[in-house]
């Protein structure tokens, strides 16, 4: 967190937090919503300045309850998720990239949902994938030592029940089983909060 936030914080503890204005897409963009995109359900408009993405970048975190909020000087700006916390990108260098711009060093666990979306965990970090990248990560599935064609990753995926066989994703020379995640479950299963809303008012100051 920036030094110029934190003193903020020092000097205006009981700032009322934000909700509903910013949100993170699934594609890692930052989008700002007014009032409009608010009442319509609209994504709202993408951050596209350099500076301010950044800002948001690095003093990006959440509380205890799950939910994620960007520190705009003394005051929380929660953010709506699409899709999860992080959004990861692949890299040629560094393998995946998350939209703050930081490296996952590390994937521990990976799942996929039913509609072949990936989901990765590095540490405490939860991280969907970009859509854009999944192509390049399905070159790297095998279902017990073989390589994934499309037409066996769809049976995979379409019967849970009946298809028992081993999926594994090898990434960065490390191979892990792939585990299976209903889309609508990943925010419940990591304990994070798409829609962040605010308790009462004064919870709302209490969680500082």
């Amino acid at each position: 967190m920036d030094d110029i936030v934190k003193q903020a914080i020092a000097k205006w503890p009981n700032v009322p937090h934000c909700y509903g204005w910013l949100a993170l897409d699934a594609r890692g963009g930052w989008r700002m919503r007014d009032e409009r995109a608010q009442a319509l359900g609209l994504p709202g408009d993408r951050i596209v300045h350099a500076t301010l993405l950044g800002f948001i970048n690095r003093n990006y975190t959440h509380d205890d309850h799950g939910r994620w909020y960007f520190q705009n000087g003394p005051q929380r700006v929660y953010v709506h998720l699409e899709a999860a916390p992080y959004i990861a990108r692949t890299d040629p260098a560094q393998g995946f990239v998350l939209h703050t711009g930081e490296p996952m060093s590390t994937v521990d666990a990976a799942w996929l949902t039913e509609a072949g979306h990936m989901v990765l965990r590095s540490a405490d970090r939860i991280a969907f994938v970009d859509d854009r990248d999944i192509a390049q990560c399905m070159a790297h599935l095998s279902i017990d030592g073989a390589a994934v064609s499309d037409e066996m990753l769809l049976a995979w995926l379409a019967n849970p029940a009946a298809d028992s066989r081993s999926l594994c994703v090898t990434l960065a020379n490390r191979k892990l089983a792939v585990q299976r995640i209903a889309r609508d479950e990943i925010a419940a299963h990591f304990g994070f909060v798409q829609r962040p809303q605010p308790d009462n008012a004064s919870a709302d100051l209490s969680d500082r």
